[in-house]
């Protein structure tokens, strides 16, 4: 008993928040399973855990669902990596030029306080209903945490650092490559973070909504059968995608914490 207390000290303080973290999980399922069997609450209504379990060994098994999650996912990576590359330069020019501020923040403002939901109709009009509809919809969902994160970092650049810069006769893309850029980086890697979030939101918005395949098709399909175990496997698929690699940018995160300026000094 004392080698299990002492494996389990060690364990909780080589990664504390991972120990912590599995064990708040675990516990959530064990109270969901036992609440479910000791009849507190329909199971039709919520499932459980270990239909879950066997709803996903009969789908991975069988090969049903590996077609739903790559749909997902090329969405996903497709419009994410879109608004990548059109937010990051976007929220640079708007941070780095007033005229190009004043020229974007009106519509964006405007296209950002608009629920993508009430556009998801107006772009399978236009894009169709296809593969190409629900990457658009991706993008929108990702693409102003992006660039807000983006211009916010930029305009907390130091005024003092800028001005040293520039008091050594260095140029304005001298001043932007060594100090704008890697004082916006830590701010560009939180948007992304966020991004990520509304991301696969708009991928389970979109395929909800009008698709024959993908996870956000997988779980309204079920849900229109009432098999909840599958419509709850679906919630959770995504709920992993979006731990795994929210995890991974939280880290990558961390590393370059250390070019945050301080805007108290």
């Amino acid at each position: 008993m004392l080698g299990v207390r002492n494996a389990t000290l060690a364990l909780s303080r080589v990664n504390e928040r991972l120990f912590f973290g599995v064990i708040g999980f675990v516990g959530v399922l064990v109270v969901w399973e036992t609440t479910a069997q000791l009849g507190l609450y329909r199971k039709s209504l919520l499932s459980t855990p270990s239909a879950i379990w066997r709803a996903a060994l009969t789908d991975f098994a069988n090969g049903s669902m590996a077609p739903h999650i790559t749909t997902s996912l090329s969405e996903f990576a497709a419009g994410f990596a879109i608004a990548m590359a059109v937010g990051i330069p976007l929220g640079l020019l708007i941070g780095s030029f007033r005229r190009v501020d004043y020229l974007f923040n009106g519509l964006l403002a405007g296209l950002n306080a608009t629920p993508n939901v009430a556009l998801i109709p107006l772009i399978i009009l236009v894009a169709g209903i296809g593969y190409e509809a629900k990457v658009v919809v991706v993008f929108l969902s990702a693409f102003f945490s992006v660039v807000v994160t983006t211009f916010t970092g930029v305009s907390t650049t130091a005024a003092r650092h800028l001005d040293i810069t520039r008091s050594f006769g260095g140029s304005r893309w001298l001043a932007f490559r060594t100090v704008v850029l890697p004082s916006t980086f830590p701010f560009i890697l939180s948007g992304t973070r966020i991004g990520l979030g509304r991301a696969l939101v708009g991928v389970v918005s979109a395929e909800i909504i009008s698709a024959n395949q993908g996870l956000g098709f997988y779980i309204s399909l079920y849900g229109t059968f009432l098999d909840t175990a599958r419509v709850m496997l679906g919630i959770i698929i995504f709920g992993v995608f979006g731990v795994v690699i929210g995890e991974g940018l939280r880290i990558l995160e961390r590393r370059f914490e250390v070019w945050r300026p301080d805007l108290h000094r």
